[in-house]
């Protein structure tokens, strides 16, 4: 019964706790100073609370078919294999085994949605600025003929790096250099990705401040690590203003990575002009929380799969 009730509260807490966790971080000012370990706690935040809303279920599902944790799981796997069903589950478990199984879907339906969606724009935007952009040697760049102000990135294997005219006219030479590292960063680090199971999960759960909090939380880190890498190439003050001078530039073009000084750029600015350092404490907190908080929600899931192995 002890291992029950532990395997329920492990499951339980990362969802009671997931809403309060979001709040204090998107409020920490250590997350500006150490964008890549912030994002990992968000990431492990939304992962953990999915994860234990689903081991939950299945804990509550399986409880009366075995005295101890995790044989239940276990005893279901089996029963299932060899014919028997859902044997041995009354109502209330059936219940929960079905939400279990519909988040799981639910889940994955949106993430299915979003991930095809974005692969679609993606082609249609590359098809685009092949069309009408004409690619820069000099700068490994597609330009295009247009006099507003944009640079973004059209992520994936066959990226594009994207400027307009009107960009290459405002920038002076080592802006544009930070400019295009920025968008560079992007795409080597694949930063579309990371922020993907979030747009997903705002839209599977739309009604919830939290998922919209963690997802401008992300978008706005994932635009500092960029920063980060530019400033490496090129020193903060080059991106700061070419940040500056694009402030009016006008919507970004399609889903892709968010244009240059779309997102949290009064943070940003405030990040590459102030003090940029960082206790090495820090990353390493956030990195050994956010292990600890996707352990338990695995555990709990994986554990029914060992048993069956062993």
């Amino acid at each position: 019964m002890i291992a029950w009730v532990v395997a329920a509260g492990v499951a339980l807490l990362p969802v009671l706790l997931g809403d309060r966790a979001a709040r204090r971080l998107a409020g920490a000012a250590w997350t500006h100073r150490c964008p890549r370990a912030a994002l990992v706690l968000w990431q492990a935040i939304g992962l953990s609370a999915g994860l234990g809303a689903v081991g939950l279920g299945l804990v509550g599902a399986v409880a009366p078919l075995a005295a101890v944790f995790p044989h239940g799981g276990h005893t279901l796997a089996l029963q299932i294999a060899g014919g028997d069903g859902l044997e041995g589950l009354g109502p209330v478990h059936l219940l929960a085994l079905t939400w279990s199984v519909g988040l799981m879907s639910w889940l994955l339906l949106h993430t299915a949605r979003i991930t095809t969606g974005t692969i679609r724009e993606r082609h249609r935007q590359r098809l685009l600025v092949d069309v009408v952009a004409d690619h820069s040697p000099v700068h490994d760049a597609y330009v295009l003929p247009v006099a507003e102000h944009v640079a973004y990135c059209v992520p994936g294997r066959h990226r594009r790096i994207v400027l307009s005219r009107g960009t290459l006219d405002l920038l002076a030479p080592q802006e544009l250099q930070a400019v295009l590292a920025h968008e560079r960063a992007h795409a080597r680090g694949h930063h579309d990705l990371a922020l993907l199971p979030f747009v997903a999960l705002e839209r599977a759960f739309p009604w919830l401040a939290s998922v919209r909090t963690a997802r401008q939380a992300v978008a706005v880190l994932v635009e500092m690590i960029a920063d980060d890498h530019a400033c490496r190439a090129r020193g903060p003050l080059p991106l700061a203003r070419a940040l500056v001078r694009m402030a009016s530039a006008g919507p970004r073009p399609g889903p892709a990575m968010p244009a240059l000084a779309d997102a949290g750029l009064v943070e940003r600015l405030q990040r590459l002009l102030g003090e940029r350092g960082q206790p090495r404490w820090v990353p390493a907190a956030a990195y050994s929380t956010a292990g600890l908080l996707v352990s338990g929600p695995m555990a709990v899931l994986v554990a029914p799969l060992v048993c069956i192995t062993l």
